[in-house]
């Protein structure tokens, strides 16, 4: 009997960017909401597999209208389990931005301008071999 594969693409139509802070989740959405006029609300764990059966969770904030979203997430687990990372491929961020704005140039800007923000960097999707973890 043949087998058959199923091949998926996803639309990775989000630009992406890496902040190191020493700030809380909290505090960090809400310097954020401040800066961006956004409004970032916490939502449930994002879960993500990873080999050997294990899932580990990771923070997540959210901020969607019709024309923009924008999603907050912690790289490193909210168990503390630190040898798992949400990009692996960056371990020395802190935090992960996904953004899908009209203005992409003014938004790095404007993160760089956040209070707590020690280092705010864009990520090319080229470079981020972990794209299937921000599929949810």
């Amino acid at each position: 009997m043949k087998k058959r594969k199923l091949v998926i693409e996803y639309d990775f139509d989000f630009d992406v960017y890496g902040i190191i802070s020493s700030a809380k989740g909290y505090r960090l959405a809400w310097e954020l909401n401040q800066h961006l006029g956004v409004h970032l609300v916490k939502e449930p764990d994002i879960t993500v597999g990873f080999p050997k059966n294990v899932h580990i969770g990771f923070a997540h904030y959210s901020f969607e209208t019709h024309a923009s979203t924008l999603k907050l997430l912690r790289n490193k687990p909210a168990d503390g389990r630190g040898r798992y990372y949400l990009a692996p491929e960056f371990p020395h961020f802190d935090f992960i931005v996904l953004s899908r704005f009209h203005d992409g140039d003014n938004i790095l800007e404007q993160l760089k301008q956040v209070p707590s923000v020690e280092l705010a960097a864009s990520v090319a999707r080229e470079e981020l071999k972990s794209k299937s973890n921000f599929v949810f």
